[in-house]
């Protein structure tokens, strides 16, 4: 059977508070629209579109990068209406599943049984049951157990009310009995709206057959409408993703004190302190320690390899057996090969650092490419922008540069060079030799420290 997907996603979202339309608010490090589409995508289905109306303009470069159709909702009349505008995109298909934009953790699995639950001649509804349902609209069943309408809140009565069965809004629907029976809806109710949810009875009445699926887990199926419920949904998520990351082998200081922003692969024995935030696609080979505080992007680290706490990194690659921080930053080109060092207060960008060298104190290395068994002492940087272009420092195996040296490039030290302390290195440094700019050291005598003047 074709599959078409249309995502509502075209209302204000007021209670948000925010020049920021609702579905673009930000959940696990992605737009909550983003969440539903990834979802959708994973259904391959033949068309799909989203409904944009207000803030559409913050919608259209999303839509446009995943190449996604979009149907416009001027008029916010209710679900039922936008569905309407998006005729056109599923009038020629079997059966059509409609989503929502703000409902952004329904499961791949949960989608596929709710499909599976009907041929393309029935209409099928994604229901939950909540121990408090205000505000939903109530899946309404006869003595046999058939569902034979939905109420919305506003119009029910007490008996109604107090169902506890309701419905997420998210259904699949046989799409030319849709676009046939869309112009029979009728906003005759207190929101006057036309509902999606009207299309119930109207099944019932041309007979269609009405089946459900009851979702176990609220969150699949609940929308954000305000902060408190967005909060509410991150931590649901991420709790989710501490519970599969401690099921594959990975020791979590705090399951509820750890973000994951994007796609985290780990190896086994892996431990991750509190308040580590993870994003974009990061990999974690066996044996890694994750120090608290740290933010990880877009990286790979290798087998056995430390990050102690409050370090950042960010699109690079760490090997084997390296130390990192605390408080480095790793920018991005950074490439550590097998056990090399970088301590405390160090930063580094687009650098290739050799085996087994060390960086381990109050260093800045960008732009350079290191061999084996090198050693920056405290406080060295490589000065590797002129005002207008950068430029690249290369420092051979075994080179030793003293402490608060600074490489003016381009400019090579040799194998085993060495560089004194308190070096302006200007031109190139000679292997096996020590190089260094001299100062000389004077006294004054007599000498009166300046004091403070009154006032």
């Amino acid at each position: 059977m074709s599959l078409s997907i249309i995502i509502l996603a075209a209302g204000k979202g007021t209670r948000m508070k925010s020049a920021t339309t609702k579905v673009m608010h930000k959940l696990a490090g992605r737009a909550l629209l983003e969440h539903v589409i990834d979802t959708a995508t994973s259904l391959t289905p033949d068309s799909m579109a989203v409904v944009c109306g207000n803030g559409a303009e913050q919608l259209m470069p999303l839509l446009e990068s995943r190449s996604i159709l979009s149907a416009m909702q001027y008029e916010q009349l209710g679900t039922g209406h936008a569905v309407m505008q998006a005729v056109s995109v599923f009038e020629g298909s079997d059966q059509v599943l409609v989503l929502y934009g703000d409902v952004p953790l329904t499961q791949l699995s949960t989608l596929e049984a709710l499909i599976n639950s009907g041929d393309q001649q029935s209409l099928r509804i994604l229901t939950t049951e909540l121990a408090d349902p205000a505000g939903y609209g109530r899946i309404v069943r006869n003595d046999a157990g058939e569902v034979i309408c939905i109420t919305e809140q506003k119009d029910a009565d007490e008996q109604t009310l107090a169902i506890r069965e309701v419905n997420s809004g998210i259904m699949v629907l046989p799409s030319k009995w849709l676009t046939h029976s869309l112009d029979k809806l009728s906003n005759n109710n207190a929101q006057g709206e036309y509902y999606l949810t009207d299309m119930v009875a109207l099944a019932v009445e041309d007979g269609l057959a009405i089946n459900t699926v009851c979702c176990d887990d609220n969150a699949e199926v609940a929308g954000v409408n305000t902060r408190q419920q967005l909060a509410e949904l991150e931590r649901h998520f991420q709790i989710l993703q501490a519970n599969t990351l401690m099921a594959n082998g990975v020791t979590l200081s705090d399951p509820a004190r750890l973000d994951v922003r994007g796609n985290l692969q780990t190896g086994i024995d892996v431990s991750v302190d509190i308040n580590v935030i993870f994003e974009g696609s990061v990999t974690l080979a066996d044996n890694v320690e994750i120090g608290a505080n740290c933010i990880i992007k877009d990286s790979e680290i290798g087998e056995g390899s430390t990050i102690l706490a409050n370090s950042m990194i960010d699109s690079s690659t760490v090997a084997a057996n390296v130390n990192i921080g605390p408080f480095a930053r790793l920018r991005p080109g950074t490439v550590l090969a097998d056990s090399a060092k970088i301590g405390n207060f160090v930063e580094t960008k687009n650098a290739n650092i050799g085996e087994g060298s060390k960086v381990n104190h109050l260093s800045y290395i960008g732009d350079t490419d290191m061999g084996k068994g090198v050693n920056i002492g405290a406080g060295t940087i490589t000065c590797n922008y002129d005002g207008a272009n950068k430029h690249r420092t290369t420092i051979g195996d075994n080179a030793f540069i003293g402490s608060d040296s600074q490489l003016i490039a381009p400019i090579t030290v040799a194998q085993g060079a060495t560089v004194g302390a308190g070096t302006t290195l200007r031109k190139d440094a000679p292997e096996e030799a020590l190089t260094l700019t001299k100062s000389v050291q004077k006294t004054v005598s007599n000498w009166k420290r300046p004091v403070k003047t009154k006032k």
